[in-house]
């Protein structure tokens, strides 16, 4: 059966994986003290990071419409697997559903399914990933649905941000959590819900001692052996590469992926951030 991976842009798949055909990607857009940047192969990181710097507001984000994920869909496949952003943190989920209905009103011979990663950047690599190791072995579209929809049940995201101005502007931090921690220099560990939602797991006084942190909960979990991770790094390629160095010490992980961030994670995560899923 033929396919396609349907994916938002905060899924940071690398440059060399989406020349794969079987990926499809929808971007979404920013807004940034006056400036509208566009998540896709134009996207300048630098240019991002600069605008958010210099505003006193929180950059916003705009998923795609319904009928953008519409004219992904009709690609001409039998089988297509669509992967968001946690649908508690943009509207991408909802658009793509949305679309999933249309679809199946024109050519209701098409399978869709749409994935809510419950995770953003490095947590919808490894479900995009893991839709195309199974897709790949010919298995039927339900079954692929069933582990895939398994697999994302027992991931996990964690992160560590070196800024959390932006968690401050967009009221990700309450106001005392902003203050503290900016008045502390505190970092803080965080990491998602099994629903998607942002939650704090920890803290500590430096970055180093936060990746440690992050490091030592992966280890502790016997469900990480032998599981792909996958480490999304905003400008920071030399700390993503010291936290693999660190798993890699620690844990009984299988492949370690290290991935650059595109424009939604540079958003969520800022300059300096990891994220971290498996």
């Amino acid at each position: 059966m033929s396919y396609k991976i349907i994916v938002d842009s905060c899924c940071d798949l690398t440059k060399q994986t989406l020349k794969d055909p079987c990926f499809v990607k929808v971007p979404l857009t920013i807004r940034s003290n006056g400036s509208t940047f566009v998540d896709d192969d134009t996207f300048d990181q630098a240019d991002l990071l600069w605008s958010m710097k210099q505003s006193e507001d929180a950059p916003s984000t705009a998923c795609p419409s319904p009928q953008d994920y519409l004219d992904a869909y009709q690609c001409g496949v039998d089988d297509v697997y669509v992967v968001t952003l946690s649908a508690l943190l943009s509207g991408s989920h909802n658009s793509a559903e949305q679309a999933r209905v249309l679809l199946e009103e024109e050519a209701p011979e098409v399978n869709v399914h749409v994935f809510n990663s419950c995770s953003a950047s490095s947590g919808e690599v490894l479900t995009a990933l893991k839709i195309r190791e199974l897709a790949e072995q010919g298995l039927p579209f339900k079954h692929v649905v069933r582990e895939v929809e398994q697999y994302i049940y027992e991931m996990n995201t964690m992160f560590v941000l070196e800024s959390l101005e932006n968690l401050r502007k967009n009221g990700r931090l309450t106001k005392l959590q902003a203050v503290v921690t900016g008045a502390l220099k505190i970092k803080l560990f965080m990491g998602a819900t099994p629903e998607g939602e942002i939650c704090k797991l920890g803290q500590a006084l430096t970055m180093k001692q936060a990746l440690h942190k992050l490091v030592d909960k992966i280890a502790s979990d016997p469900g990480h052996k032998g599981r792909t991770i996958a480490i999304t790094h905003c400008n920071c390629l030399d700390r993503a590469f010291q936290v693999k160095q660190q798993i890699e010490a620690k844990c009984q992980a299988g492949e370690i992926l290290i991935l650059e961030a595109g424009g939604i994670t540079t958003v969520y995560a800022n300059d300096g951030g990891i994220v971290v899923a498996y």
